[in-house]
């Protein structure tokens, strides 16, 4: 059976591979096929670890056996009644899109409008809008930084994203909640990424931006690479502890 092989990030790099369709025997496990991988590229088993791995879009184990033409994706450390997500002409500031609940979820590769993303998701009840954007500093312990770059997983992103959303807005009372993450190259200053929570008392509406930053870095297949004026590295980062698939790392 054939199924469609995907690498990001550091493991693109490592491979040169961006995807590949492998002819693989019926009841191989996930866990197997990157050992075939791994016997390709030794520098993979090294990182095995730190990586998890998705089906379908999907976190999954080692042990979840492949289907024909099953979409698998390798992921390294991340540095972090609904619409359907939809394709957007690439005039628009949003190429994918997810609304849920009036919340909304969204990757980009123009300029975060932070501040039209509120006004977007603010209703009259409510007394508090909290925005918070991570923005591009100039430097990283020290050294200097010229640019970074963003790629994803992008349909499994905003699905993410999604799914974290509407588990924030169920657990804090919040009226709604918006997280667009900016994908290509930021120059020093410009925004990665904006969470925006609106409540009609402050408090819950600080706590949802919080755990939504906190856990789009740690759940989100979204990586990134720091230039430099000597080279570039791509940033690593830690999978959520309690994702499926997770290996406890020895320190």
């Amino acid at each position: 059976m054939v199924v469609r092989v995907l690498f990001f990030g550091v493991l693109r790099d490592l491979t040169g591979l961006q995807e590949e369709l492998a002819d693989i025997p019926a009841g191989t496990t996930v866990s197997a096929l990157f050992g075939n991988y791994a016997s390709r590229f030794e520098t993979l088993a090294e990182a095995r670890p730190s990586i998890l791995f998705a089906r379908n879009q999907e976190f999954v184990s080692g042990e979840t056996e492949l289907t024909e033409r099953d979409e698998v994706a390798f992921l390294p450390p991340v540095s972090g009644g609904s619409q359907p997500s939809s394709a957007i002409e690439s005039g628009e500031d949003y190429f994918l899109t997810s609304e849920r609940d009036s919340h909304f979820f969204a990757l980009t590769r123009r300029p975060i409008d932070s501040s039209a993303l509120a006004r977007r998701l603010q209703k009259p009840e409510d007394g508090a809008v909290i925005v918070f954007e991570g923005v591009v500093r100039n430097n990283t312990k020290g050294r200097a930084t010229n640019h970074l770059e963003y790629e994803c997983y992008e349909p499994m992103a905003i699905r993410r994203m999604e799914e974290i959303g509407v588990e924030i807005a169920s657990a804090h009372a919040i009226g709604r909640i918006a997280m667009v993450h900016r994908l290509g190259r930021l120059e020093i200053g410009e925004a990665s990424v904006s969470i925006v929570a609106t409540a009609p008392h402050r408090q819950p509406a600080f706590q949802a931006a919080l755990d939504g930053i906190n856990r789009l870095k740690r759940e989100v297949p979204i990586w990134k690479k720091e230039f430099f004026e000597d080279g570039a590295v791509w940033v690593e980062g830690e999978w959520d502890e309690n994702l499926p698939g997770r290996q406890k790392i020895s320190r």
